[in-house]
């Protein structure tokens, strides 16, 4: 997947101010990588700039008002980062805005009127982040997040802006590298609280359906059910059928002495020819959130075998709290090796980990294919559970 290409700049880049933001969804391990970000510029005698809530920081700077647009910026050093990486979560903020496609009511104020509205209704305030960038003087932005960040700071990086890129998700499915940070700490969090809700089930002799996130890959359903050892799994990649699911688990709470089986359910798993049910009301994208699919599994399971179930959403709390140390590892790693490359006068890289080995891969491979559970060789679509066929060779996380 990697290789040691990296793009040299034809001129040797000197940094003086680096930017660094973090996008989309919180997971463990993000503030531990602004730090190592932050200390390694810093001992190279470079400035710091964070932007508050991802793009959103810079599409609200407003130059001409360089005073009142300080809210956006984090000015970020050595005694500002000390404990951070101790913590969860993000210390910057993070949204989901993709500058390339801003509705109405993200329009900042001072912006109406200046960029042409697309035949979808959205705005693509794109030239206004590389002013902001130039007015700041920022020299390179790194942008942490996940497919959707990742891709608009590809989109950046082809304008012109010097940008380097590092994944994170606790899903790990941003294409081009084996992992993403977050993904650790999400399945640790939810093999816990799965084998954690075992005493309830088995004293109640319920079926626990356990919903965890995961909109189109059903990796860390698949490998909390593989690590939790429950009964069935359903994943994103593969619809499943109601009633065949349903005899299924009336058969393992039969079989255990404890009268008590698990599912763990993707929040985008699909019945067999039915959409996955969404919830809440619209972004200002016009997303609406997944969700509530596992709320239909138990409810179904209970109309077709009479048996009580328990429904647990997951939801924030797998990707909350404190990284483990494989999250603090590869964050610390991935954010040590963009101040390196940037050293050396590379940009346009995306921080990888293939066949057990930091590398990297050009910007814009996370937006060239998608990362999905391989389920010929892990996933049994029949049995709804997982199916390692083979183990030798295959990379620590399985794929």
């Amino acid at each position: 997947m990697c290789s040691s290409w990296a793009q040299s700049v034809a001129w040797i880049m000197t940094i003086k101010r680096l930017g660094v933001l973090t996008g989309g969804g919180d997971v463990p391990g993000l503030n531990a990588c602004i730090k190592a970000v932050t200390l390694g510029a810093v001992e190279l005698g470079w400035e710091v700039i964070g932007f508050r809530r991802g793009f959103s920081g810079p599409l609200n700077y407003n130059p001409a008002d360089a005073a009142g647009s300080e809210i956006h910026l984090a000015r970020l050093n050595p005694d500002i980062v000390r404990t951070i990486n101790r913590m969860g979560g993000t210390m910057l903020h993070t949204t989901r805005t993709s500058p390339d496609r801003i509705q109405g009511p993200e329009l900042p104020p001072f912006l109406k009127g200046v960029f042409p509205c697309s035949a979808e209704g959205s705005f693509d305030c794109t030239p206004h982040l590389l002013k902001v960038f130039e007015a700041l003087k920022i020299d390179a932005l790194v942008a942490i997040g996940g497919d959707g960040t990742l891709t608009y700071a590809a989109r950046l990086q082809r304008e012109g802006m010097a940008m380097m890129l590092v994944p994170k998700t606790m899903d790990n499915d941003v294409f081009g590298t084996d992992y993403s940070i977050g993904f650790s700490t999400a399945v640790s969090r939810s093999v816990e609280f799965v084998n954690a809700l075992r005493t309830t089930a088995g004293s109640h002799e319920r079926i626990a359906v356990v919903e965890l996130f995961g909109r189109n890959s059903g990796e860390t359903a698949l490998i909390t059910g593989h690590l939790a050892d429950v009964d069935r799994v359903l994943i994103a990649e593969v619809p499943f059928d109601m009633a065949q699911v349903s005899e299924l688990l009336k058969r393992d709470r039969s079989a255990n002495s404890s009268h008590y089986a698990i599912v763990v359910v993707s929040e985008g798993a699909k019945l067999a020819h039915v959409a996955a049910p969404k919830s809440g009301a619209p972004d200002a994208h016009g997303n609406r959130r997944f969700g509530g699919i596992g709320e239909v599994v138990g409810d179904e399971i209970t109309k077709r075998t009479g048996i009580g179930t328990i429904t647990q959403n997951l939801g924030y709390l797998m990707r909350s709290g404190a990284p483990d140390a494989l999250d603090l590892m590869v964050a610390n790693s991935y954010g040590t090796m963009v101040v390196q490359l940037l050293a050396e006068g590379k940009t346009g890289l995306m921080m990888a980990i293939s066949d057990g080995k930091y590398c990297v891969v050009p910007s814009d491979t996370c937006t060239q294919d998608k990362r999905r559970v391989d389920v010929s060789s892990l996933y049994d679509p029949d049995a709804y559970r997982p199916r390692i066929s083979r183990i030798n060779e295959k990379p620590m996380f399985l794929y």
